[in-house]
């Protein structure tokens, strides 16, 4: 969607080792710098954050999940248009109030967890459960927030969207 995107700001609350080291791991394999910006203390000051990811010559913005960046999500929709700057989530709900793009299943993700909830009331200790990653990924696309930012989402990937918000 932008080949040309060599900055990415990745927006989060506090960063753990393991997920800074994730981060670190991507800059390697796309060759994209992704520049962390670690959001801290909710309420959260979305303003400064963009700011900041501005200031370090990010083209764009990925914000990682929290329940707190959730309640945000219409501001820094907002945001993104504002700052031009696109934005990627990993929920539909971030693209359905202005964002540009989302890719992972919510719906599908929490129905999982409750399987687990399930099990583990059944008797199931929680360490015999295993580690499962999400299969179930939806593409959903704001063409109209494409718009705005002045892009020009390829017709091979609207065709390839779950879903395309006009």
């Amino acid at each position: 969607m932008l080949p040309s995107v060599r900055g990415v700001a990745v927006l989060s609350e506090a960063l753990t080792v393991d997920q800074l080291g994730a981060v670190e791991a991507a800059n390697r394999s796309v060759g994209v710098e992704l520049q962390p910006v670690e959001l801290q203390n909710p309420p959260f000051d979305f303003e400064n954050a963009f700011r900041i990811a501005m200031g370090s010559g990010a083209e764009a913005i990925f914000v990682l999940e929290s329940a707190s960046i959730f309640r945000g999500r219409a501001q820094i929709a907002d945001l993104g248009l504002k700052s031009r700057l696109p934005t990627s989530f990993a929920f539909r709900e971030y693209v359905e109030v202005g964002g540009l793009v989302s890719g992972v299943n919510f719906r599908a993700m929490y129905g999982r967890a409750a399987e687990y909830v399930d099990r583990i009331l059944r008797g199931m200790k929680p360490l015999d459960l295993p580690v499962e990653l999400s299969t179930k990924f939806e593409l959903v696309i704001n063409v109209k927030t494409a718009k705005a930012l002045g892009l020009e989402i390829p017709p091979q990937l609207l065709a390839r969207a779950d879903e395309v918000i006009e």
